[in-house]
């Protein structure tokens, strides 16, 4: 069903230049907290928890065939939230062919959508812009274990977070970071082997596995206007084996409802969550620029969101030059499941290249 609200590509304060650097570091501490974190009795699991399982179910047993890669990935984000979820679940064996079932929530509506070949051509790699020649990966940990059935995951975003990430980074093997720009409508064609650590070596029994590149939007594809949008699906289409744009928000009014709720909440949880940080804590109660900010992005976001129509839509005019059934072979499923009872929407969109 179409949104009822039309959608309006407004600014958010986070995105402008002229917001101060320190202050969008402690908006995005807080965006990330609204990802990792859950207040029952609204919430029984966390939001980034949620839209994992979904993507647990989507890609079942195939989720160890690839390395995730997060664009836009501010201060790290819900992405190592969802490098412990997956390894985790990796790791007891709780992937297999049951997962497929998408039954993680009765809530849960998906829909699905398959590019079916219609011409013999071959897709082919278009390589885009060049490697920054300073960009040289340095190690700081030992390889994991080759029976180690865990998946990697990479943040890059346009202006690198390296403090924040080294810091997100070190608790994990499997938590990686790129240290240079990444546009993520031109990326690199050795982008995997840019991060600030090289990849764990894939292993004889599972030769594909941290080498098929999945791209994650996390709270991110709708910063993009149209024009970089479709830049950025193209690049994806291309050059990745699987993409998902992952939201907090629908365009709805109750999407707009829980914006509106988002200032209050940081008011009751910021004290302790941020206990020690006095220049978080100043501008959120003293000065409550931090809670201000992210109720007004949250409803621009809201505004700024696109439903699975235009999404295919930016697909469909995406433009592939001389290449030839480059969208051929790609599956599209979508879905919503509420984080917070009981107005609080998570959508996604996922594609999957089918080999």
């Amino acid at each position: 069903m179409a949104p009822l609200l039309p959608r309006i590509h407004f600014y958010e304060i986070d995105d402008q230049s002229w917001f101060p650097s320190f202050l969008r570091e402690k908006v995005q501490a807080a965006l990330t907290l609204l990802w990792t974190d859950y207040l029952p009795p609204f919430q029984w699991i966390s939001p980034a928890s949620l839209v994992m399982k979904n993507l647990q179910s989507i890609l079942g047993p195939s989720i160890k065939d690839y390395t995730f890669i997060d664009f836009c990935s501010g201060a790290g984000g819900p992405t190592p939230e969802f490098e412990r979820e997956i390894n985790q679940a990796l790791r007891l064996g709780l992937v297999d062919d049951d997962h497929q079932q998408h039954n993680h929530n009765t809530n849960n509506t998906a829909t699905k959508t398959t590019i079916t070949p219609t011409t013999t051509s071959k897709r082919k790699d278009v390589h885009a812009a060049s490697t920054p020649s300073n960009s040289h990966p340095t190690s700081s940990h030992q390889s994991s274990s080759s029976s180690d059935p865990s998946v990697d995951f990479i943040l890059t975003d346009l202006f690198p977070h390296i403090p924040s990430w080294s810091l997100a980074c070190a608790k994990s093997p499997h938590l990686h970071y790129i240290p240079t720009s990444i546009n993520a409508t031109s990326t690199p064609p050795n982008l995997l082997s840019l991060t600030h650590r090289p990849l764990p070596p894939t292993t004889p029994s599972s030769s594909s596995r941290a080498r098929k590149p999945f791209h994650l939007f996390s709270l991110a594809f709708h910063h993009f206007p149209d024009p970089p949008a479709r830049a950025t699906l193209h690049n994806t289409l291309l050059h990745a084996s699987g993409f998902a744009i992952l939201e907090l928000q629908s365009r709805s009014p109750s999407s707009l409802l829980t914006a509106l709720c988002l200032g209050p909440l940081l008011w009751l949880v910021s004290w302790y969550q941020f206990w020690g940080d006095w220049t978080h804590l100043f501008f959120t109660y003293i000065i409550p620029v931090v809670p201000a900010v992210v109720v007004f992005d949250g409803l621009v976001s809201c505004m700024r969101m696109r439903d699975r129509g235009e999404i295919l839509r930016l697909i469909e005019e995406c433009d592939g030059g001389e290449e030839r059934g480059w969208r051929e072979g790609w599956r599209f499923e979508s879905g919503r499941a509420y984080h917070t009872w009981p107005i609080g929407e998570a959508t996604w969109f996922v594609g999957i290249k089918e080999d």
